[in-house]
């Protein structure tokens, strides 16, 4: 299938770019961007096969084009996403535009209207994991942020076994710098990012009404979430750690049971039983989970790592098209991360 990458020149296109490039049936024709345009790919991302290919400018006009990626910053996905999507591309948004799925909770999340209100209803919410069947049917897919991604494989599957209280659900989340894009930033420099852990956003952060969102549309019920994200010096990866009251009779072996179930019907998720590192995961589309229960509080405590690039981006991206496109779910993704 003749296929588009739209901002292939930050991290989470490069990765498309690389992931699509091993898909047995995804075929590039068309790279582009915005201020890398008329550069060549292997001048952007010199760890790319075919470096020759040239990042050209970015449009909706792309004739013969199947289905189309959009790796691009906040606020920049929506107009050409919708345009793609009116020509029958099949499209699949990296970015934030479309995640939200009502005028006001876009509102209460980004402080300013959503530029196409009209269109929220009409994207898919992109989690394999949660809404297949919903995915499956679209033509136009918003993929999840890295971050909820992390926390709703594990936070789901508890929810929906009625395992924790959710009146209360605490979720800290620790990313690598890859998280933030490739922009240039002074608190995103080495020197500010090495030898130190910190915290920002502080109940403030975008991804805590999409994890409410998902959580509440997946069970039925309303959700409270406290979500505090953290910066970690390393490049890739996030590790999302919930804790939640547990939700009457509960133990260990029944939080790892909910955890294990949800895990046998989804190919990506695993159970294993060690709390996760993000080193395992990198390079892959892989998430590890776990969960314990604490008895001295009553308290349950999940794990996720994911790679945020992949799983927590490209390679989910490619997950959803795999299902829009009536491929097999697992076309061209690893589960095997490549960190002993």
């Amino acid at each position: 299938m003749k296929t588009a990458i739209l901002g292939a020149s930050g991290y989470g296109g490069g990765e498309l770019v690389r992931l699509v490039d091993g898909h047995p049936a995804l075929d590039t024709i068309y790279l582009g961007a915005h201020s890398q345009a008329g550069r060549t790919l292997g001048e952007v991302h010199p760890h790319l096969w075919g470096g020759d290919r040239l990042l050209s400018p970015m449009t909706a006009d792309l004739p013969g084009i199947e289905v189309a990626f959009l790796a691009l910053p906040h606020g920049e996905s929506a107009e050409l996403g919708a345009a793609l999507a009116e020509r029958g591309v099949k499209v699949i948004d990296l970015g934030s535009d479309f995640r939200l799925d009502t005028p006001d909770r876009y509102q209460s999340a980004y402080g300013a209207p959503h530029p196409l209100p009209d269109e929220l209803d009409r994207w898919a919410y992109g989690l394999p994991e949660l809404f297949r069947e919903s995915i499956m049917g679209a033509d136009r897919v918003a993929a999840p942020g890295c971050y909820p991604t992390a926390a709703l494989l594990a936070l789901a599957p508890l929810t929906a076994a009625g395992i924790i209280e959710t009146n209360h659900v605490v979720v800290n989340a620790m990313s690598g710098v890859s998280g933030a894009g490739r922009a240039l930033r002074a608190d995103l420099l080495f020197g500010a990012v090495d030898e130190g852990v910190r915290a920002y956003a502080v109940t403030t952060h975008r991804h805590r009404p999409e994890i409410e969102m998902a959580v509440s549309d997946f069970v039925g019920s309303r959700i409270s979430v406290t979500f505090t994200p953290h910066l970690v010096p390393m490049q890739r990866g996030i590790l999302a750690t919930i804790t939640a009251p547990a939700a009457g009779s509960v133990t260990g072996s029944s939080v790892r049971g909910a955890l294990g179930e949800f895990a046998d019907h989804n190919p990506f998720v695993e159970l294993i039983d060690e709390p996760p590192q993000t080193r395992w995961v990198v390079g892959s589309n892989r998430a590890l989970v776990n969960g314990y229960l604490d008895p001295a509080t009553n308290t349950v405590i999940a794990m996720a790592a994911i790679d945020n690039l992949v799983k927590g981006a490209a390679g989910q991206a490619i997950q959803a098209a795999n299902l829009m496109c009536g491929l097999d779910e697992t076309a061209g993704l690893g589960a095997a991360g490549w960190m002993p």
